[in-house]
């Protein structure tokens, strides 16, 4: 285990100036605060904090990093507090404990949607200092290095969710050597059989390339000294995820990838990269398409360097990485690279300032607001997470950086969203081509709108952005939003030319608080989505109108259109198709607007149910069918407009019927789930009519049940109690 005067000098290595007394107070009061707590493995449990101190002074971070480090156990582990390390350590200390021990409470490896969630509180929880993150991920590179210490039935799920989230996030924030270590521990846990394979490959390789590798190196040094370019050259290896990664994406053997082997040319300055690149393609043949110059444009986790591929010595392909020793040290190193030690101003801010990393860290923060799940953020999230880039231009020249597959409805959107919303076409270098093309690196890109576009709900499967994705939700919800606003409007102006009220826009936004909405447009829509009865709207600005027609409208209306008026207590009753006995309460439908002894029944898929907007459909020699209006089925009819009649229900409060519905249930296959299903329907005061399995298989059962409800609040009811029910995986309302 390390010792106090062995951190103090790791730190003081890299910042002369470093507080070497608090450094210090940390060590001792974490070794006493853990006190006899051990490790799986039996060692102390102050070793943990220690390793993870000690992963941080490696990336050269500043005395607080290295210090909340050394305590980010000892809230959750021990009697410590917050409030006690405020006062020994100060509160900026105390903030990035207190940070790291909401993330330690997270469990990312869980159901979708509790996982999404999860990484939504851990980004919030680095969203004030980034250096939370930088000690969770050294946290985590610890614990998977000693990650056989822990039991056997929780490794793999660590190791995916480190090969899910923090090696991901880790490679966002630049950090390529924390990236691969992470990813390479994941990979061996996950498939130890493909890691041992490609590993013993790897050993073979080495063993019969070694000399040709030290030609090369000793070849490329020469070559530049003797151009006057000074210049450090190292080999490097791929490591064996990276390996089995492009094996998988390629579809290709081990032995057809040509660059398990690569090399950097390390030097002093900008200029001497593209002065090395000269050199270099003088002297050897370059392999054509494989050149990519990461200086001109980098990568938006600030990484760069010049990428080529050249036939070297021997006939043997060789990749090639031409940097400035900043520019190796941000891609080792990433945002902990930015010298956090040499400043005074907040962390933060600083990282701001130098880091495009960050920033993208920020902007991703914000999209948690834009999001209507934790679902859809968690699929943002890793859209951004997982895609290679490509770097297209606008007409300007302005750079944008999009995932591979991109469209130019993800590059629309990335310029902004009201452009991606009014997009209708695309011309890429200047040649007309289709919304639906894929983006490659250099294409310029330009967008042509129209203000009376809105765009389809089918871009959805067509981005690839999570930016893009999430604007196209956004206008399509607030697209079926205006409909029903629309649709709701109409029906609030003809209640109130039924009730022979004056109907008044300004009048109604003062009575928006009795009806418990913000906008007008919130009323319309949730009239429009059968949310609000148009009748309360009236009431809300004429509290003493009762819900009676005007006299001149009763008289006025024709018989077999319009609205049918029940005198109190009295029902209508139909005889329905195959029903000879006489009508028990499901017969007697009580309906306004339907005139004569025509027979009525309600839709033979889904029912209808008081609270539903509700038409009849007239079809000869059968009599009338009762649809709720969101039924698909009346897409069957909107030819026939004649066949349409306009009905609305008339229940009577003191004479309650039940009305049928049918619901999906999707729930566990297991012992009592059924039983579950039904006692959560009768204790609602449900009647379950008839139940029938359509699916089965190990895990899950998916049924049609047809219930009996009173109203439409009485079967979100039930629908919402089963949905809470753990056996239960899905509950819809079926609508024939």
């Amino acid at each position: 285990m390390m010792r106090q005067y062995e951190l103090v000098e790791r730190v003081r290595r890299y910042n002369p100036n470093t507080d070497e007394a608090l450094l210090d107070r940390a060590y001792v009061y974490a070794m006493r605060a853990h006190g006899t707590q051990t490790r799986a493995s039996g060692d102390p449990y102050f070793s943990h904090p220690l390793e993870v101190a000690a992963i941080l002074t490696d990336l050269k971070l500043d005395d607080a990093t290295i210090v909340a480090a050394l305590l980010h156990d000892t809230i959750e582990d021990t009697d410590a507090t917050r409030d006690e390390i405020d006062r020994l350590f100060g509160p900026q200390i105390g903030a990035l404990v207190e940070g790291l021990t909401k993330i330690k409470k997270l469990d990312l490896v869980s159901k979708q949607a509790k996982q999404a969630e999860n990484l939504r509180k851990l980004l919030l929880a680095i969203a004030d200092d980034v250096r939370v993150l930088l000690v969770k991920l050294a946290d985590r590179l610890h614990n998977m290095r000693t990650l056989k210490w822990v039991p056997e039935e929780k490794r793999n799920r660590v190791a995916q969710e480190t090969l899910d989230i923090y090696a991901p996030l880790a490679g966002r924030m630049g950090m390529h050597d924390m990236r691969e270590e992470l990813e390479d521990l994941a990979f061996r846990q996950l498939s130890p059989e493909a890691y041992e394979s490609i590993r013993a490959r790897l050993e073979t390789l080495k063993e019969s390339s070694g000399e040709v590798l030290a030609a090369i190196e000793r070849e490329l040094s020469d070559a530049l000294a003797q151009k006057g370019v000074q210049a450090s050259v190292k080999g490097r290896e791929k490591r064996p995820y990276s390996i089995w990664r492009k094996m998988e994406q390629k579809a290709v053997a081990f032995e057809q990838l040509s660059d398990i082997y690569g090399f950097r040319i390390i030097v002093d300055s900008v200029e001497q990269c593209y002065g090395a690149l000269g050199v270099v393609h003088t002297k050897w043949p370059v392999v054509p398409g494989r050149f990519k110059d990461y200086i001109s444009t980098p990568k938006q986790n600030d990484y760069r360097s010049i990428h080529t591929t050249v036939v070297g010595p021997g006939r043997q392909r060789v990749e090639l990485q031409i940097r400035t020793r900043k520019m190796h040290e941000i891609a080792e190193y990433g945002i902990a690279a930015h010298a956090l030690y040499k400043d005074n101003s907040p962390a933060a801010d600083l990282l701001a300032r130098d880091s495009n990393a960050y920033g993208w860290l920020r902007r991703t923060i914000e999209l948690l607001a834009e999001g209507s799940s934790p679902e859809e953020f968690l699929e943002h999230t890793k859209l951004e997470l997982f895609h290679d880039q490509v770097f297209c231009f606008t007409p300007k020249g302005r750079l944008i950086a999009l995932p591979r597959r991109a469209t130019p409805i993800d590059f629309a959107y990335a310029v902004h969203t009201d452009v991606g919303n009014m997009a209708v076409g695309a011309k890429i270098n200047g040649k007309v081509s289709p919304l639906v093309s894929e983006l490659h690196n250099g294409d310029e890109v330009e967008i042509i709108t129209s203000t009376a576009q809105t765009p389809p709900a089918a871009w959805e499967s067509i981005v690839v952005t999570g930016k893009a994705r999430a604007a196209i939700r956004r206008a399509t919800r607030a697209a079926v939003r205006a409909q029903y606003a629309g649709l709701g409007r109409k029906i609030v102006e003809r209640a109130f030319a039924r009730a022979g009220k004056p109907f008044s826009e300004e009048r109604l936004s003062g009575a928006l608080s009795r009806l418990a909405r913000t906008s007008l447009d919130d009323v319309y829509a949730a009239v429009g989505r059968s949310e609000m009865r148009a009748d309360d709207v009236v009431k809300a600005l004429h509290p003493e109108w009762t819900g009676a027609r005007a006299p001149e409208e009763r008289a006025s209306a024709p018989r077999g259109e319009g609205w049918f008026e029940l005198k109190a207590g009295q029902s209508l009753k139909f005889k329905i198709p195959g029903i000879e006995a006489d009508p028990d309460p499901m017969t007697a439908i009580p309906i306004r607007g339907i005139n004569g002894d025509l027979p009525v029944r309600f839709a033979p898929n889904g029912g209808a149910v008081p609270g539903d907007r509700i038409v009849g459909i007239l079809t000869a020699g059968e009599g009338i069918t009762v649809y709720p209006i969101q039924s698909p089925a009346l897409q069957d009819f909107e030819e026939e407009p004649e066949r349409w009649l306009d009905v609305r229900w008339d229940v009577d409060e003191d004479d309650p019927q039940r009305f049928p519905a049918q619901l999906v249930v999707t729930a566990s296959n297991e012992p009592g789930s059924l039983a579950q299903i039904a006692q959560v329907i009768g204790e609602r005061d449900g009647n379950i009519d008839n139940l029938r399995m359509t699916s089965r298989s190990n895990d899950f059962t998916r049924m049609v049940i047809d219930v009996e409800v009173y109203d439409l609040r009485h079967l979100n009811g039930i629908i919402a109690d089963l949905r809470s029910r753990p056996v239960v995986s899905s509950v819809e309302r079926l609508n024939g």
